[in-house]
C-alpha cells in the first residue's frame, strides 16, 4: 500500500500548491521563450483554454462556441476605454460583465440539447454574435475591427507603468492570470467543483444522487465564458486593437486544440498547450505559409495516440510511477 499512498500523497501536494507552482513557471516565460510577445500570447491564449478547460475538461461539454466570450469581453473593453472613457482597470471589468452576461444567456439556451447538438448549439450561436458584430459597424468596426484606445501608460498601485514595454506588459497581465488561476482552483476545490466532475463522469448518477444538473451546468459554462472574457480583455489592452476574427469559428477550434493539446480536464495543461500551439505556428510558418496543416497533423496524431494530451500525459505518467 506504500506505492498507492505515495501518490495520493503526491497529486494531494500538487493540488495544494498548484497556483503558486503555475505563476512560477509563467513569470519565467519571458526570458525562456524566443521573444516576450510571444510569452504575452502564451499568458492570454492559456488563460483562455483555462476558462474552456473548466467546462470541457472538468464539466465534460464541448463547446464549439468560446470565441464569442472571448471576443465579447475584448470588444467591451475597448469600446469601454475608447468611447465610454472608463479607466482601464473598470473596462477590464466592463469587459468580463458583458461576456460573463453572454455566456450566462448562451448557456441557458445551449444546456437544452446535449451531445453534438450542444456542441451545434453553440457554434450556431457563437456565429449569430460574429455577424452581430460584423453589421454594427457604428460600435465594433465591422470588418476593420475596433481601435482607438490604445494605452501607452497605466497607473497601478501608484506606479506609472510603460505598458508598451513587452516585458512590463507581461508581469501587469499576468496579474491578472494569477488571480483568474486563485479564481479556478477555488472553484474546483468547493463542493461545486466536485459537482461538476460528477457531471462530467456520469450525468445520469449525479442527477440521482440529488444535484441539480441543468442548474450547475449553467454556473460552469458562466464562469467558464467570465475567465474567457478576461482573457479577451487583456487581448484588447495588449494589442489595442480588436480584429473581427477574434469571433469566428477558427479562433473557437483554436480553444479546443490547445485545451486538448495541453490536457483537457488538467490544470496547468491548457498553458502548456496554448505554448505547444503558438510554438508551432511560430516555426512552421517559417517554412510554409500552410502551417495550419503541420499543426492539424499533430492535433490529429495527439488525439490518437495522447489523448490526455502533454501535461495530462506526464501527470499519468509520474502517478504510475
Amino acid at each position: 500500500m506504500a506505492g498507492p499512498a505515495g501518490r495520493r500523497g503526491w497529486r494531494e501536494r500538487l493540488a495544494r500548491w498548484r497556483v503558486p507552482l503555475s505563476v512560477l513557471v509563467l513569470c519565467l516565460l519571458p526570458w525562456v521563450l524566443p521573444s516576450q510577445a510571444l510569452a504575452v500570447n502564451v499568458l492570454i491564449y492559456g488563460l483562455l483554454a483555462v476558462g474552456y478547460n473548466l467546462l470541457f475538461g472538468y464539466t465534460g461539454m464541448l463547446s464549439f462556441g468560446h470565441a464569442a466570450f472571448f471576443g465579447a469581453g475584448a470588444y467591451a473593453t475597448g469600446i469601454g476605454i475608447g468611447q465610454f472613457g472608463l479607466p482601464w482597470f473598470a473596462a477590464i471589468g466592463y469587459g468580463m460583465l458583458a461576456g460573463g452576461a453572454l455566456a450566462f444567456v448562451v448557456g441557458l439556451l445551449a444546456i437544452r440539447t446535449r451531445g453534438i447538438y450542444f456542441s451545434m448549439v453553440t457554434l450556431a450561436l457563437a456565429q449569430l454574435v460574429y455577424y452581430t458584430a460584423l453589421q454594427a459597424t457604428s460600435i465594433t468596426g465591422g470588418e476593420n475591427g475596433l481601435r482607438g484606445f490604445t494605452l501607452a501608460r497605466i497607473d497601478l498601485f501608484g506606479w506609472s507603468i510603460d505598458f508598451l514595454d513587452p516585458v512590463k506588459k507581461y508581469y501587469v497581465l499576468m496579474v491578472f492570470a494569477a488571480l483568474a488561476l486563485w479564481f479556478v482552483s477555488r472553484i474546483l476545490n468547493s463542493p461545486f467543483g466536485a459537482v461538476i466532475e460528477a457531471i462530467r463522469e456520469n450525468e445520469t448518477r449525479a442527477r440521482a444522487c440529488g444535484y441539480d444538473v441543468e442548474r450547475s451546468k449553467v454556473m460552469s459554462f458562466t464562469l467558464s465564458g467570465l475567465v474567457c472574457a478576461l482573457a479577451g480583455a487583456l487581448f484588447a489592452l495588449h494589442l489595442a486593437i480588436v480584429p473581427l476574427d477574434i469571433l469566428g469559428i477558427q479562433t473557437s477550434g483554436m480553444i479546443v486544440m490547445m485545451t486538448l493539446l495541453g490536457g483537457a480536464g488538467s490544470f496547468f495543461g491548457p498553458f502548456v498547450g496554448a505554448l505547444a500551439f503558438l510554438l508551432m505556428e511560430d516555426v512552421v510558418s517559417l517554412w510554409t505559409p500552410h502551417w495550419q496543416i503541420v499543426v492539424g497533423t499533430v492535433f490529429i496524431l495527439f488525439v490518437l495516440f495522447l489523448p490526455k494530451g502533454i501535461w495530462g500525459t506526464l501527470l499519468a505518467w509520474r502517478a504510475g510511477r
